[in-house]
């Protein structure tokens, strides 16, 4: 029975822009895995006897394509733009790299589209508007075999069933208007989802399904902020901070596989690695090649207030875009992020927003700023979002544990407070 392509959900996001501006960061940032078109294509390009080396290397059995020393891909040009699509064309290119930065995830009836923030142009809100791409995102869909026919949808919460695209919408209709209310400040905003996140994680919402579960998340944002300040949260404990580092730690995590030293040898840097970021002692280790590493973790902690930096109003656009619109794409859940339900994918996000102002914290600390810029939190955001749905470790069970242990203890709210 042939397979029926399903329609493309691109959300209606008018507030953020992208196009390709050729900064080539993608091309010097991710390890590119092969399809059996892509090495066909790249066969019959060529490129072997023009470069005069290897274009594909094998890493576990599968193909990639090769990286130089510093880490970029062997056809970015000096100017930063891919050496296929000046000779041959955007279409030519491997399919993984025409995708980025878009996100593409299949439900019972559609295909739903996300941006990643590792992107420069996503990042500064530079270019068309998303829906001026749906002829290509059609395109990447049609070539993309797993795209092919629909996927189960996500669960609400864990054992109680599938969420309903009414449910789904709603959930993000009410917390879209409470991100967008610009008479409270940012990290009140922030705090109000972690609130929100943590009270439905908690709720038992087998019997409150449908309108009634709109209705109840509708009134938990009601009663916010000034459930905020009746219930007001103290900063968080040693072992919440230990948890968030290890959190940042394995959101940054990038073995490439050229510099590999082999599973054993990997494992046992990460372990150790690891341990130091859960003791938070002294400096901090290597996160990733693209992040400073020796920051004394005293001057981390050190960092002042968002609030205080000279740009602290681009700051604040920038963390709620990167809320919202990691919340219409629906980029924390489903087929998008490891199977997890919808409430579980809101409390990933609040983490992830933690670990993203840690890291900018991290880089702030590591040029001795008293606080952030707004490279910094470019820098933060980047590094957590270029992993969600590609890096499978982050849906395994210690992922899910950790998780466990934020919802206890206002830890989410703790967190996402001090961080921002």
């Amino acid at each position: 029975m042939a397979s029926v392509s399903l329609p493309i959900l691109i959300p209606k996001m008018k507030w953020q822009q992208y196009s390709c501006h050729g900064c080539g960061d993608c091309c010097r940032d991710f390890t590119v895995q092969l399809r059996d078109r892509d090495v066909a294509k790249l066969e019959e390009q060529g490129w072997e006897s023009v470069l005069g080396e290897p274009v594909i290397e094998q890493f576990r059995g599968q193909p990639y394509l090769k990286r130089r020393d510093d880490g970029s891909c062997v056809f970015l040009k000096e100017d930063g733009l891919c050496r296929i699509h000046a000779e041959y064309g955007f279409a030519e290119k491997p399919i993984a790299c025409q995708v980025f930065p878009f996100n593409l995830a299949p439900g019972e009836r559609s295909i739903r589209v996300g941006v990643n923030f590792l992107c420069q142009s996503v990042l500064k809100n530079q270019g068309a508007e998303l829906e001026s791409h749906k002829g290509d995102l059609r395109r990447f869909a049609d070539s993309l075999g797993e795209l092919a026919g629909a996927a189960p949808e996500a669960e609400l919460a864990q054992g109680i069933g599938v969420a309903t695209e009414r449910e789904r919408n709603g959930l993000n209709r009410v917390l879209d208007g409470w991100l967008c209310r610009d008479d409270v400040s940012v990290n009140t905003r922030l705090e109000g989802v972690a609130f929100v996140a943590q009270s439905l994680g908690v709720a038992q919402l087998s019997g409150v399904r449908g309108d009634r579960f709109i209705e109840l998340v509708d009134t938990l944002v009601s009663v916010l902020p000034h459930e905020l300040d009746l219930q007001p949260v103290e900063p968080p404990s040693n072992r919440q901070k230990s948890l968030l580092r290890q959190a940042a730690f394995t959101r940054t995590e990038d073995p490439r596989i050229n510099r590999s030293r082999g599973r054993f040898r990997t494992t046992l840097s990460q372990l150790a690695r690891n341990r130091r970021l859960r003791r938070g002692r002294g400096i901090t280790p290597t996160l990733s090649s693209a992040l400073p590493s020796g920051v004394p973790f005293e001057a981390i902690e050190g960092v002042g207030p968002f609030h205080e930096s000279a740009d602290a109003q681009s700051i604040d656009e920038l963390c709620i875009r990167y809320v919202r619109a990691t919340l219409h794409g629906g980029r924390t859940y489903g087929s998008a992020y490891y199977g997890w339900p919808v409430i579980d994918g809101l409390q990933v996000l609040v983490l992830n927003v933690a670990c993203a102002g840690w890291i900018a914290r991290l880089c702030s600390a590591a040029e001795g700023r008293p606080v952030v810029t707004l490279d910094d939190v470019h820098r933060g955001i980047g590094r957590v979002d270029r992993h969600i749905g590609r890096a499978p470790w982050l849906g395994n069970p210690v992922e899910r544990l950790r998780l466990g242990y934020f919802r206890l203890d206002d830890g989410l709210r703790r967190i996402i407070r001090a961080m921002w």
